[in-house]
C-alpha cells in the first residue's frame, strides 16, 4: 500500500491542440514531485478513447503513434473499467480545446465526484467562449477590444450584411482580426487587412466553430500574467510577448522552431502597467469565477498605453516554452511545486463543495 496521492495525468484529445497537450502532459509527468504523487498517465486519442497504461507512455515518445490493439482502449462510457488503472485521488486534465476546456470534461469528473485541477463546470465553458469572456470581462470594467459576432445562421445567409467587409469595417476599422470564438493556440485566426482577405478569413474561421468574431485590431503589443488559486489568488508578474514586425503570435510563433518571437520575462514596462495588467487580470479572473489557474492576455496599446483585454486562457500550457509557469517560476514558483500547488488546490475545492447543501435541512 501507498500514501501517496494517485493522479490521473489525462492528455490529447481531438482539437487542433492535440500535440501541445501530448508535450503538456509529458512535461508535467517529469516535472511533478514522484514522493508525493503516483502518476498514471491517460491518453485520450483523437477518437476520444482512453488508451492503457502502455500505450498512454508511448505516444510521448511518439506522437504519430497510434493504438494497434483497440481492446485496449475504454470509451468514457465505461472509464472506470480502464485496464491497470486503480481508482485515482485527482485527476489533472490537460486536455486543451474542446472537450477539455468547454466544461465537458469537468462535467464528466463532477459525475465521478472527483477532485480536479483547473475551473469548474460553468467557468470552463464561460471562458472557452471569447465573446462570452470579452463580455464579464467588460462588466467588470475592463476595456476590450471591440468586436462583431456571427453565427453559423447568419454566415449561411450570404444577404447578412456582417459578411460585407465594407459594414464591418465601419463599425471596426480597416484592420480587423477574425477568429473562431471557441479555440485557442491561435488557430483559425487570420490578420485581415483588405476587403479580399475578409470572407476567406470567415471561411478560415468557420472551419473551427460555428461562431465567429471579427475584432478591431489593436496595434501594440501583447501581455501576458498568470493567476493562480481559488478564494485567496495569487497573481503572477507580467510577461511580454515581442513577434517580429507586421507578425502576431500565431501558432507557428507559438509553438514553431523557426519561430520569430521572444518572451520577455519579466516584461520591461513602467509599473504603472504591470500594475494595471495584473489588476484587470484578478477582475476578470473573478468575473468569469474561474478556479485553480488561468493565463490572461492582454495588448498594450501604442497610441494611448491603454491595457486592452484580449483573451482568457482557463488551461494554459506546461510545455518547454508555454508562458504561465515561467510567469510563475519568475515569481519564486517552481515549476514541481507549482504542479502541487494545483493539485492541492483541486482537493480543496472539491472538499469545500462537499460541506454545502444541496437540499434543505
Amino acid at each position: 500500500m501507498t500514501d501517496k496521492t494517485r493522479v490521473g495525468l489525462i492528455f490529447g484529445g481531438n482539437s487542433s491542440e492535440y500535440e501541445v497537450s501530448i508535450v503538456s502532459g509529458h512535461n508535467i509527468y517529469n516535472a511533478i514531485d514522484k514522493e508525493k504523487y503516483d502518476v498514471y498517465p491517460i491518453w485520450l486519442t483523437k477518437d476520444n478513447y482512453f488508451a492503457s497504461l502502455e500505450d498512454s507512455k508511448k505516444v510521448w515518445d511518439d506522437p504519430t503513434y497510434t493504438i494497434k490493439n483497440p481492446h485496449k482502449l475504454a470509451n468514457v462510457s465505461n472509464f472506470e473499467q480502464l485496464a491497470n488503472l486503480p481508482e485515482m485521488d485527482v485527476y489533472f486534465p490537460i486536455v486543451h480545446g474542446n472537450i477539455g476546456e468547454d466544461g465537458v470534461i469537468q462535467g464528466f469528473f463532477r459525475m465521478l465526484d472527483k477532485p480536479f485541477v483547473g475551473d469548474d463546470v460553468l467557468a470552463a465553458a464561460v471562458t472557452m467562449d471569447k465573446e462570452f469572456t470579452k463580455i464579464l470581462a467588460q462588466r467588470a470594467g475592463v476595456p476590450v477590444a471591440d468586436w462583431v459576432a456571427i453565427k453559423r445562421f447568419e454566415y449561411n445567409d450570404k444577404n447578412n450584411s456582417k459578411l460585407d467587409y465594407k459594414y464591418v469595417s465601419e463599425k471596426l476599422g480597416t484592420d480587423l482580426f477574425v477568429k473562431p470564438s471557441n479555440q485557442g493556440s491561435s488557430v483559425g485566426i487570420t490578420h485581415v487587412k483588405s476587403e479580399s482577405d475578409y470572407l476567406p478569413a470567415l471561411a478560415e474561421a468557420f472551419k473551427y466553430d460555428d461562431k465567429v468574431l471579427v475584432e478591431e485590431a489593436i496595434t501594440g503589443t501583447e501581455v501576458e500574467t498568470a493567476v493562480l488559486g481559488n478564494d485567496d489568488i495569487i497573481v503572477s508578474g507580467v510577461g511580454q510577448i515581442i513577434n517580429a514586425k507586421g507578425s502576431f503570435y500565431s501558432y507557428k510563433n507559438k509553438y514553431d522552431d523557426s519561430s520569430t518571437t521572444t518572451l520577455q520575462i519579466p516584461a520591461d514596462l513602467p509599473a504603472e502597467i504591470v500594475e494595471k495588467v495584473r489588476s484587470n487580470a484578478e477582475k476578470i479572473y473573478r468575473a468569469t469565477e474561474c478556479s485553480g489557474m488561468a493565463r490572461i492576455d492582454s495588448m498594450l496599446r501604442t497610441s494611448d498605453h491603454e491595457v486592452i483585454f484580449n483573451e482568457l486562457n482557463a488551461l494554459p500550457g506546461f510545455t518547454n516554452i508555454s508562458m504561465y509557469p515561467k510567469l510563475f517560476e519568475e515569481a519564486g514558483i517552481k515549476y514541481t511545486d507549482l504542479i502541487s500547488r494545483l493539485i492541492e488546490l483541486a482537493v480543496e475545492r472539491h472538499n469545500h463543495k462537499k460541506t454545502l447543501l444541496h437540499k434543505p435541512e
